[in-house]
């Protein structure tokens, strides 16, 4: 197994690795360029691959510095859209509570690239574990996303929030999750239904005004005179 990096600055690195049954058979040190036996079968055939005649240590070094970084730089260049390519997370915070325990949910989804932090926070600073390992998974559209879940007791006085760092941020997020309170809705749902009854009453009332005035308007005048049948004696 080999390999080269490029690094920031623009020095080159690279690795070559022989495996046996399992096990590291040998390795090149970059330092010296030469071949190390890991196992006591790979000191005849190291020996001799650093021996004047063969040199594969410097012939790697070749290599790695030309063609394999070569190839790299093609690459990079290739998948430049998607090196460069920065889409930033949405997050949301859920709490599930069972039996005195409280389980609070971090969902960070939608991000790319792939590397991101997450973790539950404390009154804004401790650093709360989290009870299973959380995994990054990737979406269809080739973005990512993480859960990540932790177990707690909550008091009155404690404030827990989600922090979220990933490199499409400007800065990192600290989403506050707000524990359900029923009592919040009891007053605008009051409201409401008030407002609801009030405007069905009056328009109960209404309805029956304008039945009423039309009800007045198309009676007939059934009203007969009579012709005074009386005499005087």
């Amino acid at each position: 197994m080999h390999g080269c990096e490029l690094r920031d600055d623009g020095t080159v690195t690279g690795f070559l690795r022989y495996g046996y049954d399992g096990r590291e058979f040998m390795f090149l040190d970059t330092q010296t360029w030469t071949l190390i036996p890991q196992m006591p079968q790979a000191e005849n055939i190291s020996r001799r691959a650093n021996s004047p005649d063969l040199l594969i240590g410097e012939i790697y070094r070749i290599y790695l510095e030309n063609e394999c970084i070569g190839l790299l730089k093609n690459h990079i260049e290739d998948g430049r859209e998607d090196l460069e390519r920065r889409v930033q997370p949405k997050v949301k915070v859920t709490g599930q509570e069972k039996s005195g325990m409280t389980t609070l949910h971090c969902l960070v989804y939608r991000f790319y690239p792939r590397q991101v932090e997450v973790k539950w926070m404390k009154n804004g600073v401790d650093d709360v574990p989290s009870y299973e390992f959380p995994q990054i998974l990737p979406n269809l559209d080739g973005t990512y996303q993480i859960k990540v879940s932790v177990e707690v007791i909550p008091k009155e006085e404690d404030s827990y929030s989600c922090y979220v760092d990933h490199s499409s941020l400007k800065e990192p997020l600290n989403i506050v999750w707000e524990p359900y309170n029923p009592s919040v809705w009891i007053i605008p749902l009051t409201i409401a239904v008030v407002v609801i009854v009030v405007l069905g009453f009056g328009g109960f009332i209404l309805y029956k005004k304008r039945t009423d005035n039309h009800r007045t308007t198309n009676t007939p005048d059934t009203s007969v005179e009579f012709p005074n049948n009386e005499h005087t004696a």
